[in-house]
């Protein structure tokens, strides 16, 4: 049917968005701490804490621990359907049961 080929798309390309943001926020991780052993990150964070370490994009710049954050977020979201990225629930539904888990 149409419609659940629409669905299915629709699923796909929205945790497509989440996959993006968190495989972004590893490799920040990876660019600042040069590991992605999260003991060794959260040992090493309080001396990035100071913005002194940025992305810099279209002439602006990003203190790089808050972009990781905010990539680390988007990915879950998009992993766990939250608001937002929520959209594809309800037409899920209709797909095939690949689709909707």
């Amino acid at each position: 049917r149409l419609q659940a080929n629409k669905a299915a798309i629709k699923a796909m390309l929205v945790n497509r968005v989440g996959d993006f943001g968190l495989a972004l926020g590893i490799m920040g991780c990876f660019t600042i701490f040069q590991t992605v052993d999260f003991s060794t990150i959260f040992a090493r964070a309080s001396a990035f804490s100071e913005p002194h370490h940025y992305f810099i994009s279209c002439n602006m710049r990003f203190h790089a621990i808050t972009v990781i954050c905010i990539l680390l977020f988007i990915g879950a979201v998009g992993k766990s359907a939250q608001i937002g990225l929520h959209t594809r629930l309800p037409d899920a539904m209709e797909g095939p049961t690949p689709v909707s888990a």
